[in-house]
C-alpha cells in the first residue's frame, strides 16, 4: 500500500512495518517507549532511552546508507530539518520506504506524532501524546520576557521564525527577538546577540552551552537600560518531572527546561538532565 507522509512523499509499504530504523534521535525515543522491538538501529546521537540496544548506522547527517539497505528494514523514519534531502533521496533509490516528519509548530509535532504512530506504523495514539496535548491546551500566557535562543557560536547563530523551539517559547510567553527575521536560524553579531534581551535560553545543542561557555556574553553585551549588568542563572538542575516516560514531540529530543511558574516542555523524563541554562537580567 502507498501511504503519503507530512511532505506528500509516497511511502510504498508492502505489508506491516516490524522492522524500523529511526534518524532521528527525538522519535527514537518516541518509537521505543510506544513501540517497543520495533527498532533495529537508530543513529549514534539516539541516546534515549539509555538501555536501548540496536545497531548503530552513524549520524543523522551522514547514515551509512549501505548498511541501512543490508538491515533491510520496513521503513526508514527522518525529519524534514534533521536529516539531509539527498539521504533520504539516496534511502528511496535504494528502495527503502521512508517517512519523513515536518515539525515547525507544536500543534505540528502532535499531528505528526500522531499520524507517525497511527498511520505507518498502524497503531493506536499513544497515551503520553493525548496527555501532552491536553496539558499544551490551555491557551498561551502574554508575552512577558524577550528572550533569544542561541543555537550556536562563532559566528552566533539564533533560533529564528517558524521553528519549534520559537513555536514553545512563545507558548511559555516568551518573544523571542530576532523572530523578524527571514532566515529561521539567522547568524548575529555580538552585538545583536544581546540587544533588547531580557532572557538568554542556551541549549546543550547543536553547541553544547555550559555554565562557564556563554553566559559570560551577557553581561557585557546587554543595551538593556535599567538593567543589572549581571545576569544570573535561573536553573540548570536535574528534572523531576513524573516517571512515565512522556517522549518529546519535537526536533531534537526530549531533555527539557522546566522554570518556575511554566510548563514543562512536550516531554516529560524522570530524572532527565536539564538541557538548558537560562540566564537573566533582573531589574536594578
Amino acid at each position: 500500500m502507498d501511504l503519503l507522509d507530512d511532505l506528500g512523499a509516497t511511502v510504498p509499504l508492502s505489508g506491516p512495518v516490524r522492522r524500523v530504523i529511526s534518524l532521528v534521535p527525538s522519535l527514537t525515543e518516541a518509537i521505543a517507549v510506544t513501540r517497543p522491538g520495533l527498532l533495529i538501529a537508530a543513529t549514534d546521537w539516539c541516546t534515549h532511552p539509555a538501555e536501548l540496544d540496536v545497531e548503530r548506522v552513524r549520524g543523522t547527517k551522514n547514515p551509512n546508507v549501505r548498511r541501512i539497505a543490508t538491515l533491510a528494514p520496513d521503513l526508514v523514519v527522518c525529519n524534514e530539518e534533521e536529516n539531509r534531502r539527498i539521504d533520504v533521496e539516496r534511502l528511496r533509490s535504494a528502495g527503502i520506504p521512508v517517512w519523513v516528519t515536518r515539525i515547525r509548530t507544536l500543534d505540528e509535532a502532535l499531528a505528526a506524532m500522531d499520524r507517525l504512530f497511527t498511520v505507518p506504523l498502524d497503531g493506536e495514539t499513544p497515551d503520553w501524546l493525548v496527555r501532552a496535548a491536553r496539558q499544551w491546551a490551555a491557551p498561551p500566557p502574554e508575552v512577558t520576557r524577550a528572550a533569544v535562543v542561541p543555537i550556536w557560536r562563532d559566528p552566533w547563530m539564533v533560533v529564528g521564525r517558524s521553528t519549534f523551539t520559537g513555536d514553545i517559547a512563545r507558548l511559555l510567553g516568551l518573544r523571542l527577538v530576532h523572530a523578524d527575521r527571514p532566515q529561521r536560524y539567522p547568524t548575529v553579531s555580538p552585538d545583536e546577540l544581546t540587544t533588547g534581551v531580557e532572557l538568554a535560553v542556551l541549549p546543550d545543542e547543536p553547541y553544547p552551552f555550559t555554565e562557564n561557555d556563554g553566559p559570560e556574553m551577557f553581561p557585557r553585551h546587554s543595551r538593556r537600560p535599567g538593567l543589572r549588568a549581571q545576569p544570573h542563572l535561573v536553573r540548570a538542575v536535574p528534572c523531576r518531572c513524573p516517571p512515565d516516560p512522556d517522549p518529546a514531540a519535537g526536533r531534537r529530543g526530549p531533555a527539557h527546561v522546566t522554570t518556575p511558574s511554566t510548563r514543562c516542555s512536550v516531554s516529560h523524563r524522570s530524572q532527565s538532565t536539564i538541557a538548558a541554562i537560562v540566564v537573566r537580567f533582573a531589574a536594578r
